[in-house]
C-alpha cells in the first residue's frame, strides 16, 4: 500500500506493506493544495529501499555490519500498524514483534518543508537503544533523476573565528566509492558522515547540509535542530543515495538509553526542504529559509512581535572584558548618537579581581570597584540616552574559585564517575537539577529588576561527552541537560515579556535552531580581524536567518573612511552588531557609523522576508566575496574586494535575468567623503552584474537592485 499526502508545499508518498518496513518513496515540491493522507493500493517498494526509521538496539545490531546507521535489524523488522493525523501532523506507527518496540514517526509540515522526529515506546520488555534516526530519506534516485554518480553534497565546517566554511564535492569523492553489489552480494557499506560532539552544537560542523544534482535541478536541504550532539550521514542503497538524520548515538557520543517497559523516548527534531529548478543550492536553501521563519514565528516563546534592534556591544576590539563606569558612559553617549537601540555591557562587569574573573564567575554580582556609583547608575544612564540596557551572562558555568561552587549541591553539576567535570577552570551546571535552575532564575530576575532588557547569553566551554549522574550514559545526561536548558529559556521568556536574548557561544559555536527558534539574535563569530570576516558573513545565511545573524561592525577612530565602511558592511545585510571606540571618533567617522545604522534600519523590513543566494557559489572563499538577498523584484547585494583580488568581478544573479534594473548604492552612500568609486554594468540578457573598481582593497559596497518598468537600466551611483 502507498500513503499519499500533500502538505501544501510537498508531495509525500510512503510505502507500507506486510513484508517490509515503511519507506519514504517520494518527497517533491508541490503546488497542489493540502490534502490529508490517503491510502491507495500500490506494489511494495523494491528491496534495498531504506526504512523510514532505523533503530540500533543492544543485542540486535545491524546486518550487514558497518559503521552506518542503516541496515539495523530492528529497522528491517518494523511493520506498519496504522497511521493517523494529529493537529495536521502525520503519525506513522510501526511495531517490531521481536523486541515489542513501538515506533512512531511524526511528520510535521511547516513553511513548505517537512519537520520530523521519532517516538519510541518499549513494550513488555526493556530495550537498550544505541541510536535512533529522526528521519531516513532514500528518495534521491526517483525524485532527482540522478544516481549517486550525479549528486554533490555540501557541508559546512565551523570552528572558533572560522565559522561557515562550506565545501562541495561529488558523493563518489567523499565517502561513497563505486562498487559492484552483484559481485559482492551486498550493497555499499561506506558512508559520508558528519558529526558534532558535546554541547557546542556547531563547534565542529554545521547541522545544515545539502544534496543536489550536479547539473542543476533537484536540491534537498536539511537541518538538525538540537543544541547538543548530532550526526548525519549519506549512504548508498540499491535505489540510490540515502540520508539518515539523528541526534546523539552510542559510537560517536556515548549515548544510550535504557527503556523500561512502556517507557518512551523522543528523538531530536530535523527538517528537510526540497526544490526543483534553478540553482539547486540557492533554491533549496531559500525553501529552508522560509521554513526557519515559520519555525521562529510559531515557537511559543517567540509569538510576540520580534523587534530587530541595533545593538552596541562594548567587547569586540573595544573594552575586551574591562568595563567600568568611566569607560562605558562616553561609549554609551556615542552609541546613542550613532543610532543604537541597545547598549550591551559585555564580560567583566562582575570582576573585582583585576582580570582574574574567568575561574571565579557564577554569582553574577556587579563589581563595586568597576562601578563606584553602582551598576544601576550605568543602566539608568543608558536608559536615559534612549537605549535598552543589556548585559553579558554565561549562565551554565560556575568557576572553580567561585563561592557558589561550594554552596550548590553536587547533583547540580555535571559529573563523571562521582567527580565534577572541570573544563577550562569552570564547573558545568546541570539544568536538570532544581537548585541550578533556581540559581539562574534568581540571577536573571534580579538583573531584569535592575532594568536589564537585553541579555547576551554566552557559552565558552564544552563538558565532554556529558554527565553520568543518575546512572545515565554520559551522552544521555547531556541530551537531558540540553533539553532542560531549552525549557529554562522558555521559562525566562515567558516570565519576562519583551526581554531580548542574544545567543552566543564563543561566537557561533552553538548556533542551532533548537536555540534560535527561541532567541532573537545570533553572534556569528568572535573574529577580530575585519579582513577575515567577509567569508563568514557571506556564508552565514545558509544556516542562520539574515535577520538573526549578528555581524560585528567595529569601526575605529584610526581607520580611513574606506576601511570603516568595509568593516561595517557585513552588518548592513545581517544584523548590525556595533562595537568600536565610538567615543574617540571625530564627527565624520561617527557620522559614517550613523549612516550604516540608517542604511541597515532601512533594509530591515526587506531582510526579514528575503532569501539568500551566492553569485560566486556558497563554497567560494576567494578574494572577491558576494552574497545576495532576494525578495520579489528586488535584490540586495553585498560585495567585498579583499587584498589580492583583481579590479573586476562578474556576479550572476539569475533571479533577475531578462529584467532591467535600477541599481542603488545603499552603503556607503555615494556622497560619503573619503571613499573611492565603484562602477557596474548590468547585462540583463545574461543576468550578470559586472563590477569594476580601482579603489584599493579592502573595499566593500552594498547595492540594491530593483526591477525597472522601462527598457533602460538606471544607475544611481
Amino acid at each position: 500500500m502507498t500513503i499519499r499526502w500533500t502538505t501544501g508545499g510537498l508531495a509525500v508518498e510512503l510505502a507500507t506493506g506486510p513484508e517490509a518496513p515503511v519507506t519514504l518513496l517520494t518527497l517533491t515540491p508541490s503546488d497542489e493544495p493540502a490534502r490529508g493522507p490517503e491510502q491507495v493500493p500500490e506494489p511494495a517498494p523494491s528491496a534495498g529501499t531504506p526504512p523510514l526509521v532505523e533503530v540500533q538496539a543492544l543485542g540486535h545490531g545491524r546486518f550487514p555490519g558497518s559503521h552506518r546507521y542503516s541496515s539495523t535489524a530492528v529497522g528491517a523488522r518494523l511493520r506498519c500498524i496504522g497511521h493517523e493525523t494529529v493537529g495536521g501532523d502525520l503519525h506513522v506507527h510501526q511495531h517490531d514483534e521481536v523486541t515489542d518496540l513501538r515506533v512512531t514517526s511524526v511528520l510535521s509540515p511547516l513553511g513548505g518543508a517537512l519537520r520530523a522526529w521519532t517516538v519510541l515506546r518499549a513494550g513488555s520488555a526493556p530495550v537498550t537503544v544505541q541510536a535512533v534516526t529522526s528521519l531516513v530519506l532514500g528518495t534521491f534516485l526517483g525524485d532527482s533523476g540522478s544516481d549517486v554518480d550525479g549528486l554533490d553534497v555540501l557541508w559546512g565546517d565551523n570552528d572558533w573565528v572560522a565559522e561557515s566554511r562550506w565545501h562541495r564535492a561529488p558523493l563518489r569523492e567523499v565517502g561513497l566509492p563505486a562498487m559492484d553489489p552483484a559481485v559482492h552480494h551486498h550493497m555499499n557499506r561506506a558512508r559520508m558522515a558528519v558529526t558534532t560532539r558535546s554541547s557546542w552544537s556547531t563547534g565542529e560542523r554545521l547541522p545544515t547540509g545539502l544534496i543536489v544534482e550536479r547539473d542543476g535541478g533537484y536540491g534537498l536541504a536539511f537541518q538538525i535542530e538540537h543544541n547538543g550532539a548530532w550526526h548525519w550521514e549519506i549512504g548508498e542503497d540499491r535505489t540510490g543515495a540515502s540520508l539518515a538524520l539523528l541526534g546523539p548515538a552510542d559510537a560517536e557520543h556515548q549515548w544510550t538509553v535504557e527503556l523500561a517497559p512502556q517507557e518512551t523516548f523522543t528523538s531530536v527534531p530535523v527538517a528537510v526542504a526540497v526544490a526543483r529548478g534553478g540553482d539547486p543550492v540557492d533554491s533549496a536553501l531559500a525553501a529552508l529559509t522560509g521554513y526557519r521563519r515559520e519555525l521562529v514565528a510559531r515557537t511559543g516563546t517567540a509569538r510576540h512581535e520580534r523587534p530587530l534592534p541595533v545593538v552596541f556591544n562594548d567587547y569586540m576590539n573595544t573594552l575586551m572584558g574591562d568595563p567600568t563606569t568611566a569607560k562605558i558612559l562616553p561609549l554609551a553617549e556615542a552609541a546613542a548618537r550613532a543610532g543604537a537601540d541597545c547598549y550591551c555591557i559585555d564580560a567583566g562587569w562582575y570582576d573585582d579581581d583585576a582580570g582574574g574573573w574567568w575561574d571565579a564567575v557564577g554569582e553574577w554580582e556587579p563589581s563595586a570597584s568597576r562601578f563606584p556609583g553602582g551598576l544601576a547608575e550605568v543602566l539608568d544612564r543608558i536608559r536615559d540616552l534612549g537605549m535598552v540596557p543589556g548585559i553579558w551572562l554565561e549562565p551554565e558555568v560556575v568557576g572553580v574559585r567561585s563561592p557558589l561552587a561550594g554552596r550548590l549541591p553536587e547533583e547540580a553539576f555535571f559529573q563523571r564517575r562521582g567527580r565534577r567535570v572541570v573544563e577550562h577552570g569552570r564547573y558545568h551546571l546541570d539544568l536538570r537539577h532544581p537548585a541550578a535552575r533556581a540559581h539562574l532564575d534568581a540571577v536573571v530576575d534580579r538583573l531584569v529588576g535592575m532594568g536589564v532588557g537585553y541579555f547576551k547569553f554566552d557559552y565558552n566551554i564544552m563538558p565532554g561527552p556529558g554527565t553520568d549522574a543518575d546512572g545515565l550514559a554520559p551522552g544521555a545526561g547531556l541530551l537531558e541537560h540540553c533539553r532542560a536548558t531549552l525549557a529554562w529559556l522558555d521559562g525566562v521568556l515567558a516570565r519576562h515579556g519583551g526581554l531580548l536574548i542574544e545567543n552566543c557561544a564563543s561566537g557561533g559555536m552553538r548556533a542551532d535552531y533548537a536555540t534560535l527558534s527561541r532567541l532573537h539574535l545570533q553572534s556569528t563569530s568572535d573574529q577580530q580581524d575585519p579582513l577575515l570576516y567577509p567569508p563568514i558573513a557571506a556564508a552565514t545565511p545558509a544556516s542562520i536567518l539574515p535577520e538573526q545573524a549578528g555581524h560585528w561592525g567595529y569601526a575605529q577612530p584610526e581607520m580611513s573612511a574606506e576601511e570603516s565602511a568595509f568593516t561595517l558592511v557585513a552588518g548592513i545585510t545581517g544584523r548590525l552588531y556595533l562595537s568600536g571606540h565610538l567615543a574617540s571618533m571625530d564627527e565624520a567617522r561617527l557620522a559614517l557609523v550613523g549612516d550604516a545604522v540608517e542604511a541597515h534600519r532601512g533594509l530591515l523590513p526587506f531582510l526579514a522576508r528575503a532569501v539568500p543566494s551566492w553569485p560566486l557559489g556558497l563554497e567560494h572563499r576567494g578574494p572577491w566575496q558576494a552574497m545576495a538577498l532576494h525578495g520579489g523584484d528586488e535584490a540586495v547585494l553585498t560585495v567585498w574586494r579583499l587584498p589580492g583580488a583583481g579590479d573586476r568581478v562578474e556576479l550572476p544573479l539569475p533571479a533577475l535575468r531578462g529584467r532591467n534594473v535600477t541599481i542603488e548604492r545603499c552603503f556607503p552612500a555615494p556622497e560619503t567623503p573619503g571613499v573611492g568609486s565603484w562602477e557596474w554594468t548590468w547585462e540583463a540578457a545574461d543576468g550578470v552584474l559586472r563590477v569594476r573598481t580601482e579603489t584599493a582593497a579592502p573595499t566593500a559596497r552594498v547595492l540594491r537592485l530593483t526591477a525597472a518598468d522601462d527598457n533602460a537600466t538606471k544607475e544611481r551611483p
